[in-house]
């Protein structure tokens, strides 16, 4: 009950403007001035006990406690590690980046870009840090999570062997804003070991709160280097890398000194005067700092000295180089980028796209369907509905339409590696909506549907990485976005985004609320003299039923039974029972009462049966949404997670005496909720003493 609570209290959070990145969210509560003022009252160095200085905090596996790749490995602060440290000096740049013994360029290529935006860069490194007089060894750094910007407060002891930083480092020793930038990354990730491997764009995107693409440069669009110029002057952040294709090449260098399998970033994209005609040229980024390209533009080649007009070479071993836009398209794999969103770009002359956010779960037996292969469970998976109204202005590939890109990101699967968990294989489906389906939001639609009715997009793929995106151009009309896991029975927290060049409505599809609820009630005077006899012989010498009592009539009844499975009434079901039936309030069933019970058992009797379509004896957890609707009970996503976690087994199937005690216990909050919601507006208020009463039912 307490993980609801605090959904509840964050969707308010939410609300009221916390988790931007202004107002940004305190990662496990830390205060970042209140904790250096406490220090610096105090006369003491700042010690994180929430990512301490311990081998827990580098990995798990290859960087665990028993490893030999951490022996040697002691924790110091910069001041311990040189004279006069700097958290920046002259303004951080690409060669503030150099990759130590961890397997995160991928990280350190999306940090190289985000140097070249300062707004982005302030957004993330709040500038209000330095080694001088409110040195207190705590330094604090923001990232977009999944939906919300969070400000991370760490220590400043870093890992070191041999006196020399372990992980990502400057090329000048005293500057430490960016080894300080990957510790407080990965506390947010569980541990150092947690960003082995990755892609450029989960960095980038925590970094802007952006949404990326990815582009394969074996089948590049041909307006590719108009998108590349467009993308950078806009503030974009734009990754690269040369796929492998055995482990051996994982970093290996090529002849003409490209690494493989290695994260750089793209860092400008021109067109220069050579030799009387136009030639396009890139500018790309190692983040080792070193190790550059040899070919045609290289540092120092002979085709800067024919240039004609503004040159923009640069000749230095800083890990940075240009090469023609032909040669890059031949050597390399593919491009990342990330479009930032509107309050990340400080220009207000750029074009924003607008962009909308939505937090979702899918929970194993109630809301995770798994992928199309699985007609019989995918129409469980959440629904999300794009509107589509206005088509793009002019085109560059002259094809009419309206363009948006949607991105699937699985929430928190780095921290699950500690656990041996990782990425699920995600990806999405879109269809077209029937007219008859436009401007509905409440309606969860059905197994019907999706039976009777092809996609009309997808995302490119369905993979295991952190996001999947794909940008479409579809035409006006409404469209339902459909993300899933590969499996079904998968669970998993995602949030799904959709940028569009216009303004376009995106809402989730879901069922509303609501029960109706028949009047059941059966008065003594209905009953007939069959049913009263056999009450008179059951309810003893107070002619009155307890929890007890009707627990053993219960399960007298349907021990009996072969066509049900069952382990029996609780004594809870029971009691939940007597507590909905019993209007005198003396905690038991008088015979009006207890006919009435009856008559409901023998109703969710039939809705049961009529729900097992195979003849198990049990309901499966995808047939309970439709076996609730039978009832007269609407569900959302959200309760149907619940109440699948709360009533089913293992094997995700739910017994005849817990679906009645689920349908009981739903019937008797609906009728509590509308009986104090007079004036029916959907809300009520209760003081504490209130709450209890009910909720202690």
């Amino acid at each position: 009950m307490s993980g609801v609570a605090s959904t509840l209290a964050k969707k308010r959070a939410l609300a009221a403007g916390f988790g931007t990145n202004a107002k940004a969210v305190r990662y496990l509560n830390q205060d970042y001035t209140t904790l250096r003022n406490q220090c610096l009252q105090q006369g003491r160095l700042f010690c994180d006990p929430t990512f301490p200085a311990e081998p827990e905090s580098l990995g798990f596996k290859e960087l665990g406690r028993n490893s030999y790749k951490i022996r040697g490995v002691t924790w110091k602060r910069p001041t311990e590690l040189v004279r006069a440290p700097e958290f920046i000096m002259g303004g951080a740049t690409r060669t503030d980046i150099c990759q130590g013994a961890l397997g995160d360029c991928w990280l350190l290529a999306a940090i190289a870009s985000l140097t070249l935006n300062e707004y982005v860069m302030a957004r993330v490194v709040p500038p209000d840090q330095d080694f001088g007089d409110h040195y207190a060894g705590i330094f604090h750094f923001q990232f977009w999570q999944y939906g919300e910007w969070v400000d991370v407060v760490i220590d400043d002891r870093l890992p070191v062997k041999d006196n020399e930083l372990l992980f990502v480092h400057s090329a000048e020793g005293r500057e430490f804003w960016s080894a300080l930038l990957e510790k407080a990354y990965a506390k947010v990730n569980g541990c150092y070991e947690a960003l082995s491997g990755g892609s450029t764009t989960e960095g980038f995107e925590d970094f802007t709160g952006g949404i990326a693409e990815s582009y394969d440069l074996s089948r590049p669009p041909a307006n590719l280097f108009q998108i590349l110029v467009m993308a950078l002057e806009s503030g974009a952040l734009v990754g690269c890398s040369i796929d492998i294709t055995s482990a051996a090449d994982s970093e290996a260098v090529t002849r003409q000194k490209l690494v493989k399998g290695h994260a750089y970033s793209l860092t400008g994209a021109v067109e220069v005067n050579y030799r009387g005609r136009k030639e396009k040229l890139v500018r790309v980024r190692n983040p080792w700092g070193q190790v550059e390209w040899t070919g045609a533009w290289s540092d120092g080649s002979s085709e800067w000295n024919s240039v004609q007009g503004d040159c923009p070479h640069a000749n230095a071993e800083d890990g940075e180089f240009w090469m023609s836009y032909q040669d890059f398209v031949r050597h390399y794999s593919r491009i990342e980028l990330v479009t930032l969103t509107p309050d990340a770009i400080e220009d207000d002359s750029v074009k924003h796209w607008s962009f909308s956010k939505f937090d979702g779960t899918w929970r194993r037996g109630s809301t995770a369907g798994g992928c199309r292969n699985h007609p019989y469970t995918f129409w469980m998976n959440p629904q999300y509905i794009i509107k589509l109204e206005e088509e793009d202005d002019d085109p560059d590939d002259g094809e009419v339409g309206c363009s948006f890109v949607v991105g699937l990101i699985q929430k928190n699967r780095r921290k699950l590696r500690k656990k041996g968990e990782d990425m699920h294989t995600v990806g999405f489906a879109i269809y077209e909506l029937p007219r008859q389906f436009h401007g509905q939001r409440e309606v969860h639609l059905d197994k019907n549907f999706f039976l009777t009715h092809a996609q009309t997009a997808r995302s490119e793929t369905f993979i295991n990485l952190r996001e999947v995106s794909t940008r479409f151009k579809l035409p006006p009309g409404e469209y339902l976005i459909v993300p899933s896991t590969f499996e079904p029975h998968q669970n998993g927290d995602f949030c799904i985004r959709v940028f569009s060049e216009k303004q376009s409505e995106t809402a989730p599809c879901d069922d509303p609320i609501d029960a109706q609820l028949e009047d059941e009630t059966v008065s003594e005077e209905d009953v007939d003299a069959g049913f009263r006899g056999l009450f008179t012989k059951l309810a003893g010498d107070d002619q009155e039923i307890s929890a007890q009592e009707l627990k053993t009539i219960l399960n007298k009844i349907v021990s009996k039974r072969t066509d049900i499975k069952t382990d029996g009434f609780s004594m809870d079901t029971c009691k939940t029972m007597v507590n909905l039936m019993d209007d005198s309030g003396n905690g038991k069933l008088g015979l009006g009462e207890f006919a009435t019970l009856w008559k409901k058992v023998q109703r969710y009797l039939t809705i049961y049966k009529k729900s097992d379509v195979d003849n198990s004896g049990t309901m499966s957890t995808p047939e309970l949404r439709v076996a609730f609707k039978d009832a007269g009970f609407s569900l959302n996503n959200s309760t149907y997670q619940l109440l699948a976690a709360r009533y089913s087994d293992p094997e995700m199937t739910v017994d005849f005496d817990n679906f009645v005690g689920c349908l009981m216990r739903l019937e008797m909050m609906f009728r509590i909720f509308k009986k104090l919601d007079v004036d029916n507006t959907g809300s009520i208020e209760l003081d504490c003493q209130q709450w209890l009463n009910f909720t202690m039912i």
